[in-house]
């Protein structure tokens, strides 16, 4: 039974790498678009950097959550936020791309992912919140930071994830830092521009 378990576990991580190839609107510093995975991996990194700052979580679910959140795009792609017209359910489709993704995985561990990314998409811990508001924040940053397009759009993200950065005192100071420097981006890219 373990060599089953591995071996689907294998089959699943090899999906899993589509991620690698799954380019999101945000850009590099050196101006290349970002993958899903490079996003991921940010906001891990956030995850952790920020910890104390957070209160008496469970970091290891935190981390997990922020791990999965984005895993269903390794299938049907992501869609960034200035093109989600609400006329597709986004949360439906990942959830159905998720279940195929996962399909090699042993029950278990397969019940844990869907229960973990559905935990984060319902916000309905304390984690979940967190890593909402986190990735909102990861993606601002990757904003400010990256070698944007001339006609890139800042003050879209005075407004975006709002209501997820706002749920914690601490992601609500960091939101005010990001914001002052996408305030500052703009004002760049209209000189410039």
């Amino acid at each position: 039974m373990q060599q089953d378990r591995i071996l689907g576990a294998l089959a699943f991580l090899r999906e899993a790498e589509r991620l690698k190839d799954v380019l999101r609107s945000g850009h590099t510093s050196s101006g290349r678009r970002e993958s899903v995975a490079e996003h991921t991996w940010r906001l891990c990194l956030m995850a952790l950097v920020f910890a104390d700052e957070l209160g008496g979580i469970d970091m290891a679910k935190l981390l997990k959550l922020c791990i999965v959140h984005d895993l269903g795009e390794a299938i049907g792609g992501d869609i960034p936020a200035v093109m989600q017209d609400g006329k597709t359910d986004k949360t439906a489709q990942e959830r159905a791309d998720l279940i195929i993704l996962t399909q090699a995985l042993d029950p278990a561990r397969r019940a844990e992912i869907l229960g973990l990314w559905e935990e984060y998409e319902a916000a309905s811990s304390p984690e979940a919140v967190l890593a909402k508001g986190l990735d909102k924040l990861e993606t601002i940053l990757q904003h400010n930071q990256g070698k944007n397009p001339a006609d890139f759009d800042y003050a879209f993200n005075l407004a975006y994830g709002r209501r997820q950065t706002s749920a914690h005192a601490f992601l609500a100071q960091v939101r005010d830092i990001l914001d002052e420097e996408t305030r500052a981006r703009a004002a760049d890219s209209q000189r410039t521009g």
